[in-house]
C-alpha cells in the first residue's frame, strides 16, 4: 500500500497568520502519525476572482489546473481557514470555486472533491475559534460533494495558545488537534 499523502492548505498568506501557525502545527502533528504530508501556500496559486465570463472567455486559469491536481494526488486534504466577517475569507472561497470548475478529460466535475476526504480547522484570537467560518467551510464543501470529517478544530485565543516552539500548549487544543488528526487519517485510508 501506498503512503498515505495529506495537503495541508492554509487559508491565509498574511505574515504571522494564526492559521498558518496551526497549519504547521497540524502538519507536524499529522506527520508524527505517519502520513506523507505536503503543506502549501495559496499565494504560489494565484488566481483571480471567480466570474464566469471570464470563464468562458480565457477559460480555467492554469493555476486553478494546478491546485486542483495538486489536491488529487493527496488522499486527504485539511484546510484551516480564518474567520473573515463571520464567514470564510475570499481566498478560501475562491480558491474553492475555481477548483470546483476544473475538469480534466477523464473525470467528471467535481470528482477531486468526492475521491477525498476533507478536515477543516480555524485559528481566531476571539473566543469562538473561527467556528462560524468553519459552519460556512463546511456547507461549501458539501456542496461540492467532499466528505468532510465530523471531527473540527476551533481554536480559541490563538495567540495565546502556543509555547516559544510554536507547539500548542493547552492539552485540551492538543487532544482536539490529534482527534481530528486520527480522524483524517482514518477516513483517509478508507477511501484509499
Amino acid at each position: 500500500m501506498s503512503a498515505l499523502k495529506i495537503l495541508v492548505i492554509p487559508g491565509s498568506c498574511r505574515t504571522g497568520s494564526l492559521n498558518a501557525k496551526l497549519a504547521a502545527a497540524t502538519a507536524h502533528e499529522l506527520a508524527q502519525a505517519g502520513a506523507d504530508v505536503t503543506r502549501i501556500s495559496l499565494a504560489d496559486f494565484p488566481l483571480p476572482i471567480y466570474d464566469g465570463d471570464l470563464q468562458a472567455k480565457s477559460g480555467v486559469p492554469k493555476h486553478a489546473v494546478n491546485l486542483k491536481r495538486m489536491i488529487g494526488v493527496h488522499h486527504g486534504v485539511l484546510i484551516v481557514t480564518p474567520e473573515h466577517n463571520s464567514s470564510v475569507p475570499a481566498l478560501v472561497k475562491n480558491a474553492i470555486d475555481w477548483v470546483s470548475r476544473v475538469q480534466d478529460a477523464h473525470e467528471t466535475r467535481g470528482q477531486v472533491f468526492r475521491e477525498r476526504v476533507f478536515a477543516i480547522a480555524a485559528a481566531s484570537g476571539g473566543r469562538l475559534g473561527g467556528s462560524r467560518a468553519l459552519a460556512a467551510l463546511r456547507l461549501i464543501l458539501s456542496a461540492c460533494h467532499a466528505t468532510v470529517i465530523p471531527n473540527q478544530l476551533a481554536l480559541s485565543f490563538a495567540e495565546q495558545a502556543y509555547d516559544d516552539m510554536d507547539h500548542l500548549k493547552h492539552p485540551a487544543d492538543l487532544e482536539a488537534l490529534r482527534a481530528l488528526v486520527r480522524q483524517l487519517i482514518d477516513l483517509s485510508q478508507r477511501m484509499m
